[in-house]
């Protein structure tokens, strides 16, 4: 399949850094995202979110022509969907965003173009795509179009260098769309292709974030039950690490993300009575959150009058931006509710303002480093960022400190 054009439908965490890797490859490529202000950055080559090296290869590629972004569905010979696929308040799939893309694709393509979902999604959201498609286009049928699904398996973080060297699940719901799929994947992706049809690559992505997601839950209830025996979490599973077999992952405040704390769910709602261990793996990290915020209260108690608190960490993993399902801003919104006499001097040096969830309360700001530790009566450790892992404990003075990674052991 000849491709001289892709069109990428969403620039976010995902969709950006693709459709600059691919422009960076050659590939003319036609970025398109609902926010006119991000459309407006991309084209000016400036990065809406953190992530190390995507700022170099997005300016490569606006400065040769290659990438360029809109805000309305582009013709291209192929496409790329990659929006969001959250979870509504039953934890079942909205796919109203994938829904939206297919529209605005069926009302663009004239048959023969490869339409791939990147979007992390359940076991059938492939299928459902590409029927919404052709409902669209009665002139069209499936022979026309070739669909498949190929998951994203990054690290925000490190997306620049995996989305090149990462192993690729490539599922068609045909061979010759896993095929056409993988033909325009190796553009760059230098990892091995592993095809597949629609529904086992989307079963693989759930799976492999519901793996990381057992093996969190059983740190952080490891954490709670060493917590009331008086033993470190830290130590304890540095021991037990020594065992060749044993490879206990770190405690923390919950999961955060858009995808160890929403896939599993995924499962869950496609295999209800099965997916036993999934679900309790999900209810169990989904409650630290509730445990940190009783010790900060329980430490808020002796604090005395107008205390103040120091949050360090509001994204849900270290070093990056991102704040999407993250523990530690859950925990800064319920406890901005819940101790409204206490001032919260939230310290996310990844941001500039506040998200409107914290800054709608008049009991919290965001602060920088030196002034929270200098006013704080309570220090909460909640992201292990490189700059609060390279403060030294005695910069904590007296403050009531509540370490949730264990950095300051």
């Amino acid at each position: 399949m000849n491709i001289s054009s892709v069109g990428v439908i969403g620039l976010g965490y995902i969709g950006l850094p693709t459709a600059a890797i691919l422009a960076d490859h050659g590939v003319t490529t036609i970025g398109m995202d609902v926010s006119a202000r991000n459309v407006a950055a991309v084209n000016k080559g400036e990065v809406p979110f953190v992530e190390p090296g995507l700022r170099e290869v997005l300016e490569r590629a606006v400065s040769s022509g290659t990438l360029t972004a809109t805000t309305q569905t582009p013709k291209a010979d192929a496409y790329i969907v990659a929006v969001p696929t959250p979870f509504t308040d039953t934890h079942s799939a909205d796919l109203s965003y994938i829904e939206a893309a297919a529209d605005g694709i069926a009302a663009e393509i004239t048959g023969g173009e490869l339409i791939i979902l990147e979007s992390t999604s359940p076991p059938g959201a492939t299928e459902h795509m590409a029927q919404r498609i052709l409902a669209a286009r009665p002139d069209l049928s499936a022979a026309d179009i070739l669909v498949a699904h190929c998951p994203e398996r990054v690290l925000p973080g490190k997306i620049m260098e995996e989305m090149i060297t990462n192993d690729r699940i490539i599922g068609g719901l045909t061979p010759e769309a896993a095929e056409a799929a993988r033909d325009l994947y190796s553009s760059f992706c230098e990892g091995e292709f592993l095809l597949t049809d629609a529904r086992t690559a989307e079963m693989a992505k759930l799976t492999e974030n519901s793996f990381r997601d057992v093996n969190i839950a059983f740190a952080n209830e490891l954490s709670v039950i060493s917590h009331k025996l008086g033993i470190d979490v830290w130590e304890l599973i540095e021991l037990a690490n020594h065992h060749p077999r044993v490879n206990i992952l770190q405690p923390g405040p919950g999961v955060g993300g858009h995808c160890i704390a929403v896939d599993p769910w995924f499962i869950v709602d496609a295999a209800p009575e099965e997916a036993n261990l999934i679900r309790t793996a999900r209810q169990t990290n989904d409650a630290k959150p509730e445990w940190v915020l009783g010790r900060i209260e329980q430490a808020l108690e002796t604090a005395g009058d107008s205390p103040a608190v120091a949050l360090l960490g509001l994204a849900f993993k270290a070093n990056i931006d991102d704040l999407r399902e993250s523990p530690s801003l859950h925990i800064a919104e319920k406890l901005a509710e819940r101790a409204p006499g206490a001032q919260l001097l939230a310290v996310e040096p990844h941001i500039q303002e506040l998200p409107e969830s914290l800054a709608q309360h008049s009991n919290v700001r965001l602060s920088d480093l030196d002034e929270a530790l200098e006013r704080a009566d309570v220090v909460v450790l909640l992201v292990d960022h490189q700059v609060f892992k390279e403060l030294p404990a005695s910069r904590l003075g007296d403050a009531t400190v509540i370490d949730t990674r264990g950095i300051w052991r």
